[in-house]
């Protein structure tokens, strides 16, 4: 969302300002707050990468600086002027003047580090995501669940909140909740990363809610050892306790016993244990190796 008003004081979102506007919006604007000028073209990913990070780092400074963008493709002349050579760039005006500024899309530590030398420490959603981290860490799960449900609501969610979230509602049995908050979350957050692997893990809980207890299961292939779908659900439960290498196990046997069982039913659910744990999870990587051996020797 771009607004496309004047600038009275701070706006919420990110004026766009036009070459016949740019001393309105940021000259004159920059006589009572530092404006920062995002030049930016629709063409660049690298633009499209910073945008949000600088928007939301904007945002966290309360006001003390107003976030103004320009699309060199419409409006060249004041780039040209200010010998823009690259995309995307960040000039900071203070009092009509340029005072600093940086071209690439740079790491979030480094903008962060930019903003603060301009108006001190500021404090964003991800200073609040590693503190309800911390709390789950410490048994705080109550506060945790209120500083991750702040961050995780509104139009414009922190998708890694919500998926720290969905996996305390995972871990704490409250597969509903979880459910209820993956619904809610606009398409843009589902296709993070992290919440794409909460939503896995999601379904995962799901299956394994119907499941036996495990030893009833291990009983059940104890007396016919060919019953591969107890092996599965021995997997899901296994899953479901945390026991993540049992898990795979269970599915790697059906796998090596019948590779086609329940329409590849094995290696898909293992393909979806890999997307809930992580690609960097210890238990993913030993099954994805021990997988690639069985399919392909």
């Amino acid at each position: 969302m771009v607004e496309t008003a004047g600038m009275a004081g701070a706006p919420t979102t990110p004026i766009e300002t036009t070459t016949d506007r740019f001393r309105a919006d940021v000259l004159d604007a920059s006589m009572r707050q530092i404006v920062l000028v995002d030049f930016w073209a629709p063409w660049c990913g690298p633009c499209r990468q910073l945008a949000p990070v600088i928007e939301r780092l904007v945002a966290a400074t309360g006001g003390k600086i107003a976030l103004v963008k320009m699309n060199i493709d419409a409006d060249p002349l004041i780039a040209d002027q200010l010998g823009v050579k690259s995309i995307p760039a960040v000039v900071a005006f203070q009092r009509g003047r340029p005072i600093d500024g940086f071209v690439g899309a740079l790491p979030e530590s480094q903008i962060k580090g930019f903003l603060e030398r301009l108006v001190g420490p500021i404090e964003d959603e991800s200073d609040a995501l590693e503190a309800a981290q911390a709390m789950i860490a410490d048994g705080d799960l109550a506060g945790a669940e209120s500083l991750l449900g702040e961050l995780a609501s509104g139009e414009a969610p922190n998708a890694k909140a919500a998926a720290v979230l969905m996996r305390l509602y995972i871990d704490s049995g409250r597969i509903d909740d979880a459910g209820a908050l993956l619904d809610v979350l606009p398409e843009a957050a589902r296709r993070d990363s992290e919440v794409a692997a909460a939503a896995a893990a999601l379904q995962n809980a799901e299956q394994a809610q119907d499941l036996g207890e495990v030893d009833d299961l291990r009983n059940r292939i104890n007396f016919d050892p060919n019953d591969l779908q107890a092996y599965f659900d021995l997997a899901l439960a296994l899953n479901a306790k945390g026991l993540r290498e049992e898990a795979a196990d269970a599915l790697l046997e059906i796998i090596r016993r019948d590779r086609s069982w329940n329409d590849d039913g094995a290696r898909k659910q293992l393909i979806q244990f890999f997307e809930a744990w992580g690609p960097m999870d210890k238990a993913a990587v030993t099954a994805r190796r021990r997988l690639s051996t069985l399919l392909y020797s």
